[in-house]
């Protein structure tokens, strides 16, 4: 699975870097700056359209695969949900268009753009839910199938829209870009699905309901807290520096988000469902050792290529964009710790432990607001991603005591 993710990964990674140039052409840092804010939006409504219920989907589906009469139950809930989500996120995108476009881009400019997305939200709800079936099921050829074209149609509109239309093409065009998932998701997945999802046997009954806010609430805590914190010192950036500052650290966490996407589906294809199914310490550690000495070295080596090559980089893709060389250090360590806190992390999800994920979450968007605004005051836009690296540290710490309190405890009641 992990050589299959990383083709996809690579071919995207390629694809990227040439979006990445013509938008830095096109666009400059400024440009960046706008598209950030637009994809952590997206990121943040993708959430809302579904109550946040992605990671439960992933979670159950993979519990009751085998089990048609309680996957009805499961589904029925699923669209209970998403119905009353995408509905009042659309209303409250369409009629605070004006407010929105102010509270994210400053300015009233962008109003067309929630209009938009007010009627694309149930493809994105949708979108999100299926895609959350697929890993469910750990369809991992599907999968990587459904990623690589829908990632290849997408590009290519946004790379048309940037030419014909610049900036306001490019977040049309990253708005619409559910809807292509969408469409390629059914293609690919659409009789595996009927396999699960009768949709004549869905009834407006929510027994799942329970169980589904708390991942919600998580959601809540990880998705909008953390994308509603991006957003916001996005704007503190150009506030108390530039917007150009704004755009450098945007892009290298364009850089930090193209290589994280490998870890991220790796999670939710196979770490959450293998988790939900460990109960001993001895057995998780084993795991977590496995996943460990498969991914740390390989994305080690990769954050060592990166800095090296940091340089070239900026001037192969960023031209003149020299305000981002500071930055790749303090991101990547960042970025490392994360993603050994994170393995660590997907216990809570993979457990339901609503507490430790909530207490665990706070503190590190805590922190990071924090620490990003104290140390802008001092370091400039540098200050940012140092704040990253500082909270990343006290959050793999956190973390692994939570995690082993949690054996520790079921432990003593097994005994």
């Amino acid at each position: 699975m992990t050589s299959l993710n990383a083709g996809v990964v690579f071919i995207r990674l390629s694809i990227t870097v040439v979006i990445q140039r013509v938008i830095s052409d096109q666009l400059g840092a400024a440009g960046h700056a706008k598209i950030g804010q637009l994809r952590d939006l997206m990121a943040m409504l993708m959430s809302l359209s579904t109550l946040g219920i992605f990671n439960g989907v992933v979670k159950y589906v993979s519990e009751y695969k085998e089990d048609k009469k309680e996957l009805q139950k499961l589904f029925s809930t699923i669209f209970v949900f998403i119905l009353l989500a995408s509905t009042i996120t659309s209303v409250a995108l369409f009629f605070g268009a004006s407010y929105l476009s102010n509270a994210v881009f400053g300015s009233d400019r962008f109003i067309y753009l929630f209009k938009i997305l007010a009627f694309i939200i149930p493809a994105i709800s949708l979108q999100r839910v299926f895609n959350g079936v697929v890993n469910g099921v750990s369809a991992y050829k599907k999968f990587a199938k459904i990623e690589l074209f829908g990632y290849l149609f997408a590009a290519s509109l946004l790379l048309y829209s940037l030419y014909n239309y610049q900036l306001d093409g490019v977040l049309v065009a990253i708005s619409v870009t559910p809807i292509i998932q969408l469409g390629i998701l059914l293609y690919f997945f659409g009789k595996v699905l009927k396999e699960y999802l009768q949709f004549r046997e869905l009834s407006f009954k929510i027994p799942y309901a329970k169980q589904f806010l708390a991942f919600s609430l998580m959601s809540f805590v990880s998705t909008l807290l953390l994308n509603y914190i991006n957003i916001d010192v996005r704007n503190m950036i150009e506030n108390k520096i530039t917007i150009e500052d704004s755009g450098y650290w945007t892009t290298v966490t364009n850089i930090s988000k193209n290589y994280m996407v490998f870890s991220a589906s790796l999670f939710t294809l196979y770490v959450i469902p293998r988790f939900a199914t460990i109960n001993k310490k001895s057995d998780f550690k084993r795991e977590v050792f496995q996943i460990y000495k498969t991914l740390l070295p390989l994305f080690g080596a990769g954050m060592i290529l990166i800095y090296f090559l940091r340089n070239y980089i900026i001037d192969y893709v960023y031209p003149n964009f020299f305000g981002m060389e500071p930055l790749f250090k303090w991101q990547l360590l960042g970025d490392f710790l994360r993603l050994a806190s994170l393995v660590l992390a997907h216990q809570f999800l993979a457990k339901k432990m609503v507490r430790s994920f909530i207490f665990s979450e706070f503190l590190s968007l805590g922190l990071f607001y924090g620490l990003a605004h104290y140390l802008t005051g001092i370091y400039g836009v540098e200050g940012v991603v140092i704040a990253h690296f500082l909270r990343y540290i006290i959050y793999l710490i956190v973390v692994y005591l939570l995690v082993t309190r949690y054996f520790r405890k079921n432990e003593t009641i097994q005994a």
